[in-house]
């Protein structure tokens, strides 16, 4: 994770080739009225971005009752399909990006919309942030990690209780209708496995370049999870 610092009302983080493609979608969003995304403010006098900071905690920290809330995971996917709608004057124009494209290239993905970028104030879902992995891909892309976040399929969602928030189909079928599209719950499940595939592979990756054990154990939880979402 690159080092984010927080001066005043803003966030400071490291920039790079990537950054004015992220500056323009994130103007974008701006554009579109969407208030949940940090506003781009250019750079400081240390090359860092500047980002208007959002008030809250993330979601992966907030109580059982707020992370697992039916209402939140409607919220969230409401929010993902406004990003994607506003995003996609940017998913067929040239730019350099952080990751890779994925083909069918329909929006910009932010490809880590998941709790621990998630805010919530107040019990309500207010933010979304760490836009700098996003890229081109399908909606579909996008929509399983989050069906795989929050559903949730992912063996590390501590609190979870179908009892009390809902079995994870109807989760899966309450979140695809809050996105608003026609796929499947087998078809997002399906993706959902192939984008954890592509993301073990990637942190496979990062454990190699760093030489820390967290992210082998946790490439090693995202083959367990995929194997149990083909099952």
């Amino acid at each position: 994770m690159d080092p984010v610092t927080k001066l005043g009302d803003t966030v400071r983080r490291v920039s790079g080739p990537w950054t004015e493609a992220v500056h323009d979608l994130l103007d974008l969003y701006a554009s579109a009225a969407i208030p949940e995304t940090p506003r781009a403010m250019g750079l400081d006098t240390h090359n860092r971005e500047i980002l208007t900071f959002i008030e809250g905690e993330t979601l992966d920290a907030a109580p059982p009752e707020t992370r697992w809330a039916p209402s939140t995971l409607r919220a969230a996917a409401a929010l993902l399909r406004r990003l994607h709608d506003a995003s996609a004057p940017l998913a067929q124009t040239p730019r350099v990006w952080r990751t890779a494209t994925h083909e069918p290239a329909e929006v910009v993905c932010h490809n880590d919309f998941a709790p621990y970028n998630l805010i919530v104030r107040d019990g309500r879902l207010v933010g979304v942030i760490d836009f700098d992995m996003a890229s081109p891909g399908s909606r579909l892309w996008d929509l399983a990690y989050l069906a795989y976040r929050l559903t949730p399929y992912a063996e590390d969602a501590a609190g979870f209780d179908p009892d009390r928030f809902g079995s994870r189909e109807h989760r899966l079928r309450e979140l695809i209708a809050a996105y608003g599209a026609d796929f499947t719950p087998p078809e997002v499940r399906a993706a959902a496995a192939l984008r954890l595939d592509d993301l073990a592979a990637f942190t496979d990756q990062r454990a190699a370049d760093t030489g820390r054990h967290d992210f082998t154990r946790h490439a090693a939880m995202y083959r367990r999870d995929a194997t149990r979402l083909r099952a």
